[in-house]
């Protein structure tokens, strides 16, 4: 399997962020996506490739023009203004507010983000730019006929929503990816996020339409973040209904649950018969994540990954979550590994 990476991620290198009432060093920094790549090599999993440049049309092509002009501008905006520490949002137009948007940065900031953990920093933008061209590269090594593809992206997207940031994600990698697809010639995509936490950015980007199947495994939304969205009412509207659904599981869930929402979810990805199918992958349902509460093992990554590829379908993962920094790129790697024992 390939693997499609760039150096770039280190531009995203954002030095706090508000956790328990406090600033500490972010979970998402840049030695979760080295010792990813160090797996892959360390296990021999395939070619490492440098992403192309498909330049800005596939991101626009999912999110709002406004807010990408934000996300280009938004640091430079910061340090126009003289403040001195990085971009944090600090008012949001909550509900009964107004919703025009600011001429402010500070007001900008709050009305394109959906939490006050990610800031912005230098770097943050061309970060986010450089992991949707890796997500849009292994894109089109499927659609020239790859059966599989990782695309390890940092910083990861799945809560990017169509003109909001926050969880770590500016630019939804997978959500451009799956439209990238569809806009060469794909007739229906389907994508499965494994990630501990739910895909609020791409069920908001793909709630309407029935071109593209989401499926989200993930901590209930009553007890973890995003919070305001991954209840398993959300079905989707108009032509999107019954194409988005979710798996809204409690705290301390096992394998042996987690995986009965798989096979689940798979079966409905069968059903549907996508030309491709997206996981977005996170590993932060392992047992010792420090900001998720799911029970899974090392081991359990490997029996996935093979469940996974029983479905025979063309599939691009998408890195996405998952702190448990010295054992990210064992847990990633071994989802890879075992979707490949099992194809």
């Amino acid at each position: 399997m390939e693997t499609i990476f760039t150096e770039k991620h280190h531009l995203r290198n954002s030095k706090f962020e508000l956790f328990g009432g406090e600033l500490v060093e972010p979970f998402e920094r840049p030695s979760r996506a080295e010792y990813i790549i160090d797996r892959v090599r360390q296990v021999g999993l395939g070619p490492v490739s440098d992403p192309d440049d498909f330049g800005m049309d596939p991101i626009l092509a999912v999110h709002d023009a406004g807010f990408v002009e934000f996300l280009q501008t938004a640091w430079t905006e910061w340090v126009a203004e003289g403040f001195k520490g990085e971009a944090l949002t600090t008012v949001w137009p909550a509900r009964r507010m107004s919703t025009r948007i600011p001429r402010h940065i500070e007001g900008k900031l709050g009305y394109y983000s959906l939490a006050c953990e990610t800031s912005i920093s230098d770097g943050t933008w061309e970060a986010a730019y450089a992991a949707a061209q890796v997500a849009l590269t292994g894109a089109e090594r499927i659609r020239q006929g790859a059966t599989s593809a990782f695309a390890l992206c940092r910083p990861p997207g799945h809560h990017a929503a169509i003109d909001m940031f926050g969880g770590y994600c500016f630019v939804n990698n997978a959500a451009v990816a799956a439209q990238h697809l569809l806009d060469k010639g794909a007739k229906r995509i389907a994508i499965l996020d494994v990630d501990f936490h739910h895909g609020n950015g791409t069920q908001d980007i793909f709630y309407d339409r029935n071109d593209v199947l989401f499926l989200s495994i993930h901590g209930d939304p009553m007890d973890a973040f995003p919070h305001f969205l991954g209840h398993e009412d959300e079905t989707g509207t108009g032509a999107g209904e019954g194409y988005n659904v979710n798996y809204a599981l409690p705290p301390g869930t096992d394998f042996p649950t987690w995986r009965a929402a798989l096979t689940d979810a798979l079966a409905r990805v069968a059903e549907y018969g996508p030309d491709v199918l997206i996981i977005s992958l996170g590993v932060d349902t392992f047992e010792t994540d420090p900001i998720s509460f799911f029970k899974l093992t090392s081991d359990d990554f490997t029996t996935y990954g093979a469940d996974i590829a029983k479905l025979n379908l063309p599939t691009l993962f998408v890195m996405e979550g998952g702190y448990d920094i010295d054992e990210i790129g064992i847990n990633a790697v071994n989802v890879l590994q075992g979707f490949e024992s099992g194809a």
